[in-house]
């Protein structure tokens, strides 16, 4: 997130602010779970108060600390903040523990500890893995052994090496200790064995690279410093003559294509994930239904091997519906999805029912489905059927792992009980719909792999980047598949800060990170791993989550949240783990104020970095010149929910937010900041002889000039050509002098969000025909040009 959120519906801190806003810990510091001795509380209002409020409580905090809660955490001007006790207490009791009488509760996980010889997961690094703590009876101490078994069999003594007693199970002493483990294991999948008494534990041990590859050839990963840049789209919003009113996976192949012959490397796509099969469709891309499958808006049905294989009379149907889409698609300006969806949705209904359930031609259509595919499809049947939030279905649905679905999911897997189904209308309905569902998959799998293997063959090294969100819709499927290992009763947020003074509330209900580590991080896995395969890269949504999330428990108000710490190491090894067998580029959305221990963490895992223009800035408020950016990013001048290029230069999110009450000061001050930032960025763009010096006059005038604007966006991007960054961005709609930003937090219904498409300074609508011959694109291309020179033997572009 690179606003105070991604969500439409939460404030954000303004552009014209001389710090970057936050989405997570605003903070310098390690949240706390100490007792705080001073500081402020965070009361109702989300305003400091008194530390007093812990007096007493020590057992709470030592409860809290052995369970990665927060009770205190520093504020975005580093000045401590105190937790509510409830809000502590609320979060013990979503990651299962009884809070009412602490003592017991700290003697019990505690026991709990001693009692498991193993711990629930051993994520380790390849060339320096971290010793693994044991536990064993005092009386087995002298008979202990340990073993690596290897995923192809082999086994591999280890060490162990014991401490002293460190208490009492069952009466009987326990000893703590470690298991050594050498260096060199091979990366994936194995088991950790230990043995003691004549009792055997295990447990999963997952060894994991200690970075995650680069795009750049180099002798190591750390050597690499070769640039790349390419294009940033939100790919609804550009259209072409074939798509059905807005953009989708074929226009995604051209664009890469396009882009990888003009010398791209990276083409960075807004999330693709699934949302609810149902009207209305939700708009935001950040919201998504599940994270491991993707949208069948996004689907170009005249390419599938049904519409290939349709009779004259079918595909002359279709051909209609993609007609009333294009018609339908745009009102007023503004994409309607519901058209667009409707159309589709009939088409593809039409293709799969005519082809009788599919030819089973395409890279994907003679495999069979497995279990989370066809648990997905039976959630959209069933949201089909009884609405799209699972919470209020029929109460023997809403488990997955219920009598009722199991039932349902052993009947649709058995080819036997679907036979038999013809019997009953609405079960009949149901395997049809699971079946239909299942093949759209498969279809935008067919559609996405297209535009990775285009994007490839034309040059990029890395090809299509796809954003992750930050969570899931709570209402949808992988709420419903994984509840176990969500906490449903909270969402994820951030603090109340200078901006956002009641907190936020981004309605996305966090993983629990004990359920996460039983699991063997299995869900996070299989979400990392869906997502890279269908790609190149992979733009992890608010990384610093990987650390630690506000947790805000339902009813308790974005203030009235906390931190709760997640095992970082062990995720950013699993995520280096997948993006290695994906060979895929990992890139970190770590805006705001970062602990040096995280941004150490994700430097030292390889993972890139974002830089944004607007935000990059000295501690006088002043641009930051292009030597001084960090090498290891993607950098960017805006993101989808900042203003554009010309936006800014114009001053029209100033003006945008003033009109709809989103300033946190007057319209004047505001004005007098963003005038102030802007006369920086020209004076910088003067003395890299981009532009000429701005006159006093220019200083005071909201609106450039169109021809010194147009110069002025073209030349922020020369300034991040000319930066250390690794890897610059560019949006089309900076390309054309849009000045409208596709989502402006701190709004539902007041502004557009997500339903705007490209358009030039004109108001007229860029295409993705426009992108590919308007002369503004070339200079655009022109502009990024030295950042492929550096590349050995390399030219501007591949073009012949």
């Amino acid at each position: 997130m690179t606003s105070a959120t991604e969500r439409p519906d939460q404030p954000a801190a303004p552009p014209a602010a001389t710090a970057p806003p936050t989405t997570a810990a605003p903070s310098t510091a390690a949240p706390s779970t100490a007792a705080p001795s001073a500081g402020g509380a965070v009361g109702d209002g989300g305003q400091p108060g008194p530390a007093s409020v812990w007096s007493g409580l020590g057992d709470l905090a030592a409860l809290a600390a052995e369970f990665g809660v927060a009770t205190s955490y520093d504020g975005q001007d580093g000045t401590p903040v105190t937790v509510q006790p409830t809000a502590v207490r609320a979060a013990l009791g979503l990651l299962g523990v009884d809070p009412s009488d602490p003592a017991v509760a700290l003697a019990g996980a505690r026991e709990a500890r001693r009692r498991r010889p193993l711990p629930p997961c051993a994520v380790v690094r390849a060339q320096a893995p971290a010793p693994v703590a044991v536990h064993v009876p005092d009386a087995a101490a002298d008979a202990v052994t340990a073993e690596a078994v290897l995923a192809g069999g082999e086994s591999v003594p280890l060490s162990v090496g014991l401490r002293g007693t460190v208490g009492e199970v069952d009466g009987r002493a326990v000893r703590a200790g470690t298991v050594d483990l050498p260096s060199g294991l091979p990366l994936g999948d194995h088991r950790l064995r230990l043995s003691f008494g004549g009792s055997t534990a295990e447990c999963p041990l997952i060894v994991v690279p200690e970075r995650v590859p680069d795009f750049a050839a180099a002798p190591s990963p750390a050597e690499a410093t070769g640039r790349a840049w390419g294009w940033m789209i939100q790919l609804y919003a550009l259209t072409s003559a074939g798509s059905w009113g807005m953009g989708d996976y074929a226009d995604l192949a051209t664009l890469a294509e396009w882009s990888a012959r003009d010398g791209a490397d990276v083409l960075l796509v807004n999330p693709l994930h699934a949302v609810a099969p149902t009207f209305p469709v939700e708009p935001s891309p950040y919201s998504p239904a599940s994270r491991r499958f993707v949208s069948p808006l996004y689907l170009r049905p005249e390419l599938t091997p049904e519409y290939r294989h349709a009779s004259e009379t079918v595909r002359a149907e279709v051909d209609r519906l993609a007609g009333v889409a294009r018609r339908e698609g745009i009102r007023d300006g503004l994409i309607d999805r519901d058209a667009v969806w409707r159309a589709k949705l009939a088409a593809v209904e039409l293709l799969f029912t005519s082809s009788g359930g599919g030819t089973g031609d395409g890279p994907a259509g003679g495999q069979e489905a497995d279990g989370a595919l066809r648990d997905f499809a039976l959630w959209c049947a069933l949201a089909e059927r009884h609405g799209r939030d699972w919470r209020t279905w029929p109460e023997d649905l809403r488990d997955p792992a219920g009598p009722a679905v199991d039932a349902a999911r052993a009947e649709l897997a058995d080819d036997a009980a679907r036979a038999e189904l013809a019997d009953d209308a609405a079960r009949a309905e149901l395997a049809e719909r699971v079946a239909f569902h299942v093949w759209l998959q498969r279809r935008c799998d067919d559609q996405l792999g297209a535009a990775q293997a285009a994007a490839r063959a034309a040059g990029m090294r890395v090809g299509v980047v796809h954003d992750l969100a930050v969570g899931v819709d709570p209402g949808g499927a992988d709420a419903w598949a994984m509840r176990g290992v969500l906490a449903t009763g909270a969402s994820v947020g951030a603090p109340p800060d200078g901006f956002n003074q009641q907190g936020q509330d981004w309605g996305l209900p966090p993983w629990r990170p004990d359920v996460l580590a039983e699991s063997g991080y299995a869900p996070f896995r299989a979400m990392v791993a869906a997502v890279l395969s269908r790609g190149g890269g992979l733009r992890v949504d608010h990384i610093l989550g990987l650390f630690r999330l506000w947790w805000v428990p339902d009813g308790a108000g974005a203030a009235g949240g906390t931190f709760v710490r997640y095992d970082a190491e062990a995720l950013l090894g699993l995520l280096a783990l997948e993006a290695h067998r994906a060979g895929a580029l990992v890139v970190g959305e770590d805006l705001g104020t970062v602990e040096p221990s995280v941004a150490e963490a994700l430097d030292g895992a390889g993972i890139f970095g974002s830089s944004v223009l607007w935000f990059e800035q000295a501690a006088d408020g002043s641009p930051r010149p292009p030597r001084e950016y960090r090498a290891r990013t993607m950098a960017s001048v805006t993101t989808h929910d900042l203003p554009t290029a010309a936006g800014f230069l114009e001053g029209e999110h100033v003006r945008v937010r003033a009109r709809l009450g989103l300033l946190a000061r007057t319209e004047e001050q505001e004005r007098a900041a963003w005038l102030a930032e802007r006369t920086g960025l020209l004076r910088l763009l003067a003395d890299e002889g981009l532009v000429s010096p701005p006159a006093g006059a220019v200083a005071e005038e909201d609106r450039l000039d169109p021809e010194l604007r147009a110069a002025a966006a073209l030349g922020l991007h020369v300034l991040l050509a000319r930066s250390r960054a690794r890897i610059v961005l560019v949006a089309p709609g900076d390309a054309f002098g849009d000045v409208r930003q596709p989502n402006l937090p701190g709004t539902v219904d007041s502004y557009p969000n997500w339903r705007l498409p490209v358009v030039d300074d004109a108001g007229e609508r860029v295409t993705v025909e426009r992108l590919i011959t308007d002369p503004r694109s070339r200079r655009m291309v022109e502009a990024l040009g030295a950042i492929t020179a550096d590349r050995a033997g390399a030219t501007t572009t591949r073009r012949p």
